[in-house]
């Protein structure tokens, strides 16, 4: 549900500025946002968390008229920033990868820059963005110390974003130490981790066959 939820606030917001740094941004601009973008991805994910706390959890709470903001929603947000430089970075390339002929004959035929943007240039790049996208998922997936600190830790199934909740990497980390050896919860653990490494190597395995495939295709 949290991953859902960041990749429904990184995708528009990721595209949208892959498009705006390949197409639209002079070429200063597209300097200075660049490294932004890749510093932006070596932020350690504790730090991430702590800002989750301290300042999206009050403004969540504040928003919604609710005691405290560390839910779903708090750790969607977090994994959504996360998830941002790979969607971005990666989509931006496939974007630029698309023959500078596609752009020169839609715009010869009478269309304007958003409608080649949109009806030309993205159609075109799908495959890289789609890639970038599961890969962003991926990555959010297997993230753990960001959830454990901003979703409040609560071992119950809801489908309110902004509810407490305690997802699988978060489960793992607090439960694994002081779990006794040799139990039923001791192994549940174990399934929980097979799981999400079924998950995540299942996305990114799909991510590797349609940037295959890509490239192929600008070949």
């Amino acid at each position: 549900m949290v991953t859902i939820g960041a990749l429904v606030i990184a995708v528009p917001l990721g595209v949208a500025c892959a498009a705006f740094i390949s197409q639209v941004a002079s070429p200063r601009i597209r300097e200075i946002l660049k490294p932004t973008v890749e510093i932006l991805a070596g932020i350690p994910s504790v730090v991430v968390g702590f800002l989750g706390i301290i300042l999206v959890n009050p403004l969540i709470a504040k928003l919604f008229g609710i005691s405290n903001g560390l839910n779903a929603l708090n750790g969607s947000i977090l994994l959504a920033i996360m998830s941002l430089p790979t969607i971005i970075s990666l989509s931006e390339d496939a974007l630029r990868a698309v023959p500078n002929s596609y752009k020169e004959a839609s715009l010869a035929l009478g269309g304007n820059d958003w409608q080649t943007l949109i009806r030309v240039l993205v159609p075109s790049a799908l495959s890289g963005i789609i890639a970038s996208i599961m890969l962003g998922m991926g990555r959010a997936i297997g993230e753990t110390m960001t959830v454990l600190m901003a979703t409040g830790n609560a071992p119950a199934l809801t489908f309110n974003f902004l509810n407490a909740i305690q997802t699988m990497t978060a489960t793992i980390a607090i439960e694994l130490g002081e779990v006794p050896y040799n139990t039923t919860h001791y192994y549940a653990l174990f399934v929980i981790g097979l799981v999400l490494f079924v998950m995540t190597f299942v996305v990114n395995l799909v991510s590797d066959i349609i940037l295959q495939k890509y490239q192929q295709v600008e070949r």
